[in-house]
């Protein structure tokens, strides 16, 4: 074994490593972005915190911020970076106030090292100035006065009590609708099927009153005013599969349904109850950055008060038994974060007999998510 041809082979290895160490320490900064930390964002209000961090094995000379393409004036030709834009772990520390234009704004920063290599990323903040009033909407319709079904106590008492919750709590843009017969319901939901909505918009639609289940066609069904008692071919109710498929297709983003009917869990056949827990992984997000990441993901979820079977309308003037646990939910007005999700309404609602069912339905992407963001 020649020990001189060791020494070559060491001293080529010697050589490469020294190669990569002297390359490592001429690249471009790397952007860690704090706030926004997704993409897009979504803004509440115009003064927006931006806090970026930036970290360079060679000393950063500049370093430019761009707000829908105007220079930040304190951002640029920083040549080396003082004391003060560091920040604990980060080279280079940007914490600045900045005003939003309505709509999306594009922040881009560009920094460089004392070798000129450069990094060049964007990120997308989302501000409205309606956002909150105008993202948010309830269909509610509820039915307790009958032609041929017995009449029942509740549940126009619990739809107004939602809607004013949601309205006065949360924001919402509520249509209440009470009584109706099954065309007109069927009309409205094709109106709301037919509408705009802006990218990040939620449709929150409720119905109470009586519901109704054909064994023989596998299917539930919405029973109206006027709907009769008697209807072997069904076409007196609003069947489970057309409002799934009318509301699969409405072209809002997020849909939430909750029935508190007789035989709401037949909505779907893959009923679940399952609470998620709670949130407290997001405990340090702002309440915008919690916002985008659950409305990140297609939604199109469903809770109903029970599954196959019948449901109690509750002593007269004492809420059913759902809609009292849905209202205490709704009452919470989400808790510190003041931001109230499925999870947490499942939670509240999960005591009740017979059990609550939860599912999803048509295109629901994995991870979405309904919140309910108090005002």
């Amino acid at each position: 074994m020649s020990f001189e041809g060791m020494s070559q082979v060491e001293e080529g290895k010697s050589k490469t490593f020294n190669f990569y160490i002297k390359s490592r320490d001429k690249a471009p900064p790397a952007v860690f972005w704090i706030s926004p930390r997704e993409s897009p964002a979504i803004a509440s209000d115009p003064d927006y915190e931006l806090k970026i961090g930036l970290k360079c094995p060679a000393k950063i000379s500049e370093v430019e911020v761009k707000v829908n393409g105007r220079s930040l004036s304190n951002s640029r030709g920083l040549g080396i970076v003082s004391s003060e834009k560091s920040s604990g772990e980060y080279d280079y520390w940007f914490n600045e106030a900045i005003n939003l234009a309505e709509g999306d704004n594009t922040i881009e920063i560009i920094a460089k090292n004392e070798f000129d290599a450069a990094t060049t990323e964007q990120r997308t903040i989302r501000f409205s100035n309606t956002l909150v009033s105008q993202r948010d909407h309830a269909l509610i319709f509820a039915t307790d006065k009958y032609d041929n079904w017995q009449d029942l106590t509740n549940p126009i008492s619990d739809a107004k009590t939602i809607a004013g919750e949601l309205e006065n709590i949360y924001g919402f843009q509520v249509e209440l609708f009470e009584n109706n017969d099954i065309q007109d319901i069927l009309l409205k939901v094709r109106e709301y099927a037919a509408r705009e909505y802006l990218d990040d918009d939620q449709l929150f639609v409720f119905f109470a009153g009586h519901g109704h289940y054909d064994n023989l066609l596998g299917d539930g069904y919405i029973v109206g005013k006027n709907s009769k008692k008697d209807d072997p071919a069904n076409t007196s109710y609003l069947s489970f599969s057309i409002l799934e498929r009318a509301l699969n297709n409405v072209p809002a983003k997020h849909v939430f349904l909750t029935m508190d009917v007789c035989f709401g869990g037949t909505f779907d056949s893959k009923m679940a109850c399952n609470s998620r827990g709670s949130e407290d992984i997001y405990a340090e997000a702002s309440r915008t950055e919690f916002a985008s990441r659950r409305l990140k993901y297609k939604t199109r979820r469903f809770l109903t008060s029970g599954g196959k079977e019948y449901v109690s309308d509750g002593r007269p003037g004492m809420h059913s038994p759902f809609a009292r646990k849905f209202i205490e939910a709704l009452r919470t007005g989400g808790g510190k974060d003041r931001i109230l999700t499925l999870s947490e309404i499942l939670n509240e609602v999960s005591t009740v007999n017979p059990a609550p069912h939860y599912g999803e339905f048509g295109d629901n992407e994995a991870g979405s998510d309904f919140i309910f963001m108090a005002k």
